[in-house]
């Protein structure tokens, strides 16, 4: 298991990480905006290095866009995970229902945010292109609605996630683009297990 340049993963990064996080939830979990910002400083700070994520949770589909769990909140107000973009790979429209945290590690993404309509379809608005090291935060209270796609056509592209709770067991929806009718969807995760933050033995 290596890191891009050929290291063993520095998962004390991410750790510490998740450390700052369960901290900062505690401190600020009912100040959402408090938390976004403080929140996304500490997100830009864990995707300025790639040294961290393990292979095994960074491997692209052929189909599908995978989404690996990195670490669940053992009360559910948080999770990380690590989406995994092959060329061409987009999701459909869809919220959260939950604040969220996106933090671009590897290659770039297109994100596409929509105003929902009663009985219309969504209303598109401009497409922002997120380079690596770009955060982007969503919410019901800020925006809650987009579409995610790969920018690049020749490689996978990573973004490291943070939402306001268990996000693979959050009942959540997709919207038809030309209706805008919404389906409900579970997500639930492309992993059966996560790194072991906890193996201190060589450190030791």
């Amino acid at each position: 298991m290596s890191t891009p340049n050929g290291s063993t993963p520095n998962i004390d990064r991410l750790r510490g990480f998740i450390g700052d996080f369960t901290r900062l939830v505690e401190r600020l979990g009912g100040n959402e905006p408090a938390l976004l910002a403080e929140g996304r400083t500490l997100l830009a700070g864990l995707i300025a290095a790639d040294d961290w994520l393990p292979d095994a949770y960074a491997q692209p589909d052929p189909v599908h866009y995978r989404q690996y769990l990195l670490h669940c909140d053992p009360f559910e107000r948080f999770s990380v995970v690590s989406f995994v973009w092959g060329p061409g790979q987009r999701t459909p429209i869809h919220d959260h229902t939950v604040w969220g945290l996106v933090g671009v590690l590897r290659g770039s993404e297109v994100s596409q945010r929509y105003d929902l309509r009663p009985g219309e379809p969504p209303l598109a608005h401009p497409t922002e292109i997120l380079p690596t090291g770009a955060v982007e935060a969503v919410s019901p209270t800020i925006g809650d609605v987009h579409a995610i796609s790969n920018a690049l056509a020749d490689r996978p592209s990573i973004s490291i996630h943070v939402y306001g709770g268990n996000i693979g067991a959050v009942r959540r929806s997709v919207f038809d683009p030309q209706t805008g009718q919404p389906k409900l969807f579970i997500s639930g995760y492309a992993n059966a297990a996560v790194p072991n933050l906890w193996d201190r033995s060589k450190a030791a």
